[in-house]
């Protein structure tokens, strides 16, 4: 091992720490928003809300992100012009935006399988109790089936969150300079791939170890509060 290349990766890996947070933060951000609307179409009676959600889940949970990263970096440069006739280009070409769209919409099919299985757990008798004390839709939704839903779900949701810190490594392959991106010029620079690499790893390691501590805080805070 050489000990001048683990010591030039460290501050600079480091230095990238914020560009893999902020990607995770942003997209799973925006992604938690769409997977509740996702979700309710998904337990929606109406064919037309509950085929749509069907079919975006199904699409972005039985592809690769890789591959849905690239159709939206690579893939919307075919229809530039199009793009550009509705000013949608100018994000299209930004790898960021394109970035952090696949990683909102992949987090978002699967969360909202997540928060499905979390609304369909609630029990039906305090659904009704509910109802019997007068609450309307909306109110039962806000005061009792999702907050039970979120406390379900909260597990699953803590493994969803660290699979996001590791996804973002992919944003790497469309030039954005992560932890993974600046591995990948250290690496290059020396022909030495395995210094690098173990600090990366190191640091994705650490991040995922503090994003699981915080999850299991919660879990037990909430398990407090449901006795």
């Amino acid at each position: 091992m050489d000990w001048d290349i683990v010591n030039e990766s460290i501050p600079a890996i480091f230095a990238a720490l914020p560009v893999t947070i902020a990607l995770v933060s942003v997209s799973l951000f925006f992604g938690f928003f769409l997977a509740v609307i996702v979700a309710l179409g998904r337990l929606s009676p109406y064919s037309a809300l509950n085929k749509p959600a069907y079919v975006f889940v199904y699409i972005f949970r039985s592809t690769p992100l890789l591959i849905q990263m690239f159709l939206i970096y690579y893939g919307s440069g075919q229809f530039r012009a199009e793009l550009d006739t509705i000013g949608l280009w100018q994000f299209f070409k930004d790898p960021w935006f394109c970035a952090i769209l696949s990683l909102t919409l992949n987090t978002a099919a699967y969360t909202s399988e997540i928060i499905r299985g979390g609304i369909q757990s609630v029990a039906i008798g305090l659904i009704e109790a509910g109802k019997a004390c007068g609450m309307s839709t909306l109110q039962l939704f806000r005061r009792i089936t999702f907050p039970l839903a979120m406390r379900q779900a909260l597990p699953g949701y803590g493994n969803e969150v660290i699979l996001m810190v590791k996804s973002t490594s992919l944003a790497s392959t469309i030039t954005i300079m992560d932890m993974t991106g600046v591995y990948k010029e250290i690496a290059s620079d020396h022909f030495s791939p395995f210094e690098p690499i173990l600090v990366a790893g190191s640091f994705y390691l650490i991040l995922n170890y503090i994003v699981t501590v915080a999850i299991s805080r919660a879990e037990k805070k909430l398990a407090i509060h449901a006795h």
